[in-house]
């Protein structure tokens, strides 16, 4: 169980997220340009001063600090990006990851997609759980492959060079 004040921070970075549909944001490059943003960085403190400050005073901020990275385009609904917001920032809560990392592992396009599924599972330890599970499995298909590769270039290139 989370204390109170981590939960009212889950809620206020869903309405964040929200926010930038209401706004017309592009929902893909405000999850990217937020999750390596200075603003999710601060977020991730155990204290700072963004925890305080509602989502209107958050997305000035981001807005401010990043500027021409938000620009209008495809959105998703406002369900979907509030789940996804609360999600990332429960997902900190619960494993002490950096916002940046956690975009490495579950991308806003990995989010929407398993959104559907997800979003209606009553313990956010789960989402969270089979999100790192899936990442973790790409990354070892990703190291396998790349020794696949690396192996076949080492068989290759003294071949070419006996001919």
């Amino acid at each position: 169980m989370h204390e109170t004040s981590e939960l009212l921070l889950c809620h206020l970075h869903g309405d964040l997220f929200e926010l930038s549909v209401e706004m017309g944001f592009d929902s893909i490059k405000f999850i990217d340009a937020f999750m390596r943003s200075r603003c999710a960085a601060d977020l991730d403190m155990d204290f700072n001063r963004l925890h305080w400050m509602g989502e209107r005073y958050l997305m000035e901020e981001l807005i401010e600090e990043l500027g021409d990275k938000l620009v209008p385009g495809e959105q998703y609904s406002k369900d979907a990006m509030f789940w996804i917001g609360y999600t990332y920032r429960y997902w900190h809560f619960l494993t002490g990851e950096s916002s940046k990392e956690i975009s490495k592992q579950a991308s806003g396009d990995k989010m929407i997609r398993v959104y559907p599924a997800y979003h209606t599972f009553t313990n956010m330890d789960l989402a969270v759980e089979l999100l790192k599970e899936e990442a973790a499995e790409r990354a070892a298909r990703k190291k396998r492959t790349d020794v696949i590769k690396g192996e076949f270039m080492a068989d290759l290139i003294p071949a070419m060079r006996r001919r």
